[in-house]
């Protein structure tokens, strides 16, 4: 039994930032000197990035980049150089307000595309890495959707970038389980609550990279569906060799310090293709067989290095790198935008979905 797209959903936040605004941003929070100045622009132009969503909001954006003090938020630099910005608490308190209402958007959106009344939901996943509160955004969900207060919670957090996939393997599961299941996931990713302050040029890169957004989609069972619709075949998972410390995501007194080591591309281009290609043969499938890709842009380097590793032509990462560009790096709601996409505009399947997380960790879904 496949897993069947019934609804999607997405959403980002209004406070949007350019990229050349998101440059000023980083010298107001990051260098201590005259050359690490010089060092931003480079890092910056290079990321394909030229807009993106960040829940801070216009007016603390604001305060930031003009080096003014109206909104007394906590996210302003006070000018002091060993300034490290807000604590890990003070993050998670902005995390917990400003999130679960842009999941709530995203999953509306979803339920009305998919036409399922919400007391007909069996489980409710959530995914997340940039934020942990309890009772979570789950039952924010539930209240505002009028879940049924018995509809079955998983969360699925700490896992980075791949972390959609990750809930849709389990959504699989469960459909399998109970045929009758409907299931509504929902990734919500506020990646700027853990912007770095100070220098450090591995977490600088995060910081000119990631952004904030939400995607959320309502699942079932394969039976009796459109053949157009899209439905999850299979999903594989696979920890690189020797790549323990090439991404990590640890929890610090001010945010969570994401490292993303030059070695991570290396890495890819070495080892992706040999086991892509073993997993795919479970299928019966070989790489030539699959028609389109849906690579969650983890930066330009990224996507390069799984075109190089697989052979793929540009046209493989288009979508990709499209929502890189309008959006930035949304860390596991980013594969839900691009999946959203090629559905629309009914990429032809079958369909592989990559995604890579601390570990390293490599992900796979097969869509037909």
């Amino acid at each position: 039994m496949h897993l069947a797209f019934l609804g999607w959903g997405t959403a980002v936040p209004d406070g949007t930032l350019l990229q050349e605004e998101a440059l000023e941003l980083a010298r107001s929070l990051c260098p201590q000197s005259e050359e690490q100045l010089n060092w931003l622009p480079k890092w910056y132009s290079q990321t394909g990035i030229k807009t993106r969503g960040i829940i801070l909001g216009r007016p603390v954006l604001d305060d930031i980049l003009q080096k003014k003090n109206e909104t007394g938020s906590p996210f302003i630099p006070n000018g002091k150089p060993d300034d490290l910005g807000p604590t890990t608490a003070q993050r998670m308190e902005h995390f917990q307000t400003l999130g679960p209402p842009l999941a709530l958007l995203a999953s509306k959106q979803a339920l009305e595309n998919s036409h399922i009344s919400s007391e007909n939901f069996s489980h409710l996943i959530t995914v997340t890495c940039t934020g942990f509160f309890s009772p979570g955004f789950d039952y924010h969900l539930i209240q505002n959707l009028s879940l049924s207060p018995s509809v079955a919670r998983t969360q699925v957090g700490f896992m980075g970038c791949h972390g959609s996939l990750n809930g849709l393997r389990v959504a699989h599961a469960f459909v399998k389980a109970q045929p009758d299941a409907k299931v509504l996931l929902s990734s919500l990713e506020l990646c700027s609550t853990h912007f770095h302050y100070g220098w450090d040029p591995q977490k600088i890169i995060a910081n000119a990279l990631f952004a904030d957004g939400a995607a959320s989609v309502v699942l079932g069972a394969s039976d009796n569906i459109a053949k157009e619709t899209w439905k999850l075949a299979s999903s594989g998972s696979c920890i690189l060799p020797d790549s323990a410390n090439a991404m990590t995501w640890n929890i610090g007194d001010h945010g969570f310090e994401m490292t993303l080591a030059k070695q991570v591309p290396g890495l890819i281009k070495q080892h992706l293709k040999p086991w892509l290609e073993q997993w795919l043969a479970k299928s019966g499938l070989r790489l030539d067989d699959i028609k389109s890709w849906a690579l969650h842009p983890g930066g330009p380097r990224i996507l390069t290095a799984i075109e190089d590793a697989l052979s793929l032509p540009a046209e493989a990462s288009e979508i990709s790198r499209e929502i890189l560009s309008k959006h930035g790096n949304m860390s596991s709601a980013t594969l839900l935008f691009i999946l959203k996409k090629m559905a629309e505009i009914e990429a032809p399947r079958p369909c592989v979905a990559l995604g890579f997380g601390p570990g390293l960790a490599a992900e796979a879904a097969l869509f037909i």
